[in-house]
């Protein structure tokens, strides 16, 4: 049986973090699935004909209208899982060569080892789940945008040409994919845009154009999102001290970083720490077309 912490719809499809304690019932869903694991024992998941442990080195994908059903925790405590079940349009509209069926399937492997970028947005979508009475639409979307980004680049090309798989995308320029390889790799405010734009081979002016038509953001917008995604990461720990987060994304002061996080998010980061920290309230439900409710919590 899984228990919804979490809910969220959007044009994306439908976002859930689960509390999965005991087997469940079967169920088909005409948008395929994407589990990963956040905390807790191991979990095992009968996908189709087939019983598959979910830990969190792995990623396991469920097709359109395939049955399946978490069965029981392998060992320790229960289970909190991300689970996205993917609009079908939203996945034909920004990957419609990626996302084409092969034999009725989507996804070529139920489960797929988990790479260190799609491990660390799983624990961050987890963490602004539970703290939703801060996570604005664009964030969620993002958040989404750059997963399915990630899981198109390390699973998807296995069963075709990247030219051909990013087709009719909007991120169909290989420059540009690049160019937020890089970002992603290194987010920091101190990062030089013209010296990106020579490095994927194109000029100041072009680069700027070519980015906002593939991505909807500026260069310099994009980066923002990322350094906030790793902001909340080490903040979610914990452990992580403010000043060494704001040194790491590269804010010249502390209290630069606490007036953009501010702006972006809502609340300093030290309040983001203590409200990451703290035990989840029940289940809520909330729609990404507007911001979740913020006394959802309170």
């Amino acid at each position: 049986m899984s228990r919804p912490i979490r809910i969220f719809d959007g044009p994306f499809g439908r976002l859930m973090l689960l509390e999965v304690k005991a087997a469940g019932a079967p169920q088909s869903l005409p948008d395929p699935a994407i589990l990963l694991k956040h905390d807790g024992g191991d979990t095992e998941y009968l996908i189709g004909d087939e019983r598959l442990t979910l830990t969190r080195e792995d990623v396991l994908f469920v097709n359109p209208n395939e049955p399946h059903a978490a069965q029981r925790a392998v060992e320790g405590p229960s289970t909190r899982v991300v689970v996205l079940y993917a609009s079908s349009a939203w996945l034909q509209k920004n990957f419609p060569a990626a996302f084409a069926a092969v034999d009725g399937r989507l996804f070529p492997h139920r489960r797929e080892a988990i790479t260190p970028r799609i491990r660390r947005l799983a624990d961050t979508l987890a963490v602004e789940a539970l703290n939703d009475q801060f996570l604005s639409a664009e964030r969620l979307e993002f958040m989404l945008q750059e997963l399915m980004l990630s899981i198109v680049d390390t699973y998807m090309a296995r069963r075709r040409s990247s030219s051909a798989l990013w087709r009719g995308s909007r991120f169909e320029d290989s420059r540009i994919r690049r160019a937020i390889a890089l970002l992603r790799a290194h987010p920091n405010k101190d990062l030089n845009m013209d010296e990106l734009a020579t490095q994927v081979g194109l000029s100041r002016s072009r680069f700027y154009d070519l980015f906002q038509l593939c991505t909807g953001r500026s260069p310099r917008a994009y980066l923002d999102m990322l350094c906030v995604e790793a902001a909340i990461a080490k903040l979610s720990t914990g452990r992580t001290k403010i000043a060494d987060v704001s040194a790491e994304l590269g804010f010249s002061a502390q209290s630069n970083f606490t007036r953009f996080f501010l702006h972006q998010v809502g609340i300093p980061p030290s309040e983001y720490r203590r409200a990451a920290t703290r035990p989840e309230a029940g289940p809520q439900h909330s729609d990404a077309e507007g911001d979740p409710d913020p006394d959802a919590d309170r």
